[in-house]
């Protein structure tokens, strides 16, 4: 159990609209281990992204827990989650959510601003995470002066640079052509190789192939998950 970096138990969220009560999650139970790399897959409406939003910490369960590293996230107020979220958690979106004046130091370097830590050394480690994913030439050019793999390479740089315990990707390749979305998941196999927990969501079963856990979710709940064999060496 200690090991456990997420472990959900009887996860619960409804939401009304209108006259209709929607149950996106449906008691969920869930435990990823440090190091893994799951992708969870399912229809829209299945309850995947409301579960994201929860791994996430950018959401709450109206019933059931959820633990993050040991710590009862389900039980903590807006400003402890924030706090949560901004140090435990890597967040990779599809639209790659980059400031489009800011060149790419500056768009990584922006977490570490909001957390405080001092010029010098947030230099230092948003111009490490950018070398990391192949980007140490490319630091002082804004969004609009790289193209979409480059982009997105610059938003898992940002996502990297606080040494997160979780990189949660949000349907990572949406917006890029099938080259491009390989080089970004060969990305996220090198980051899994280095010993990063990688959460992956996405409807796209060539995307999920990339993990070595495969979760679907169907009407708000885990309805199969498997040992992806193609992965296990």
């Amino acid at each position: 159990m200690n090991s456990a970096t997420i472990r959900t138990h009887n996860l619960q969220r409804h939401y009304q609209m209108g006259a209709e009560m929607i149950h996106a999650l449906r008691g969920v139970d869930l435990t990823v281990e440090r190091g893994e790399y799951v992708a969870i897959m399912g229809p829209s409406g299945s309850g995947k992204s409301t579960l994201m939003n929860m791994i996430g910490c950018l959401d709450s369960p109206d019933d059931g827990e959820y633990w993050l590293n040991g710590k009862l996230v389900s039980s903590m107020n807006d400003r402890e989650l924030a706090r949560v979220r901004n140090k435990e958690v890597g967040f990779i979106f599809q639209t790659f959510n980059l400031l489009p004046r800011a060149h790419a130091l500056h768009n990584v370097e922006l977490p570490l601003i909001y957390a405080g830590m001092k010029r010098k050394e947030r230099l230092v480690r948003a111009k490490q995470a950018l070398e990391r994913v192949g980007l140490g030439e490319r630091m002082m050019h804004r969004p609009s002066e790289m193209s979409g793999g480059q982009r997105q390479r610059v938003a898992v740089a940002r996502a990297l640079v606080t040494e997160p315990s979780i990189l949660l990707a949000d349907e990572p390749t949406g917006n890029l052509d099938s080259t491009t979305s390989r080089d970004i998941m060969a990305l996220f196999d090198q980051l899994h190789g280095a010993g990063h927990t990688i959460v992956v969501v996405t409807h796209e079963h060539d995307i999920a192939m990339h993990a070595r856990r495969i979760i679907t979710f169907r009407d708000g709940k885990i309805a199969e998950d498997i040992i992806n064999k193609q992965q296990v060496h």
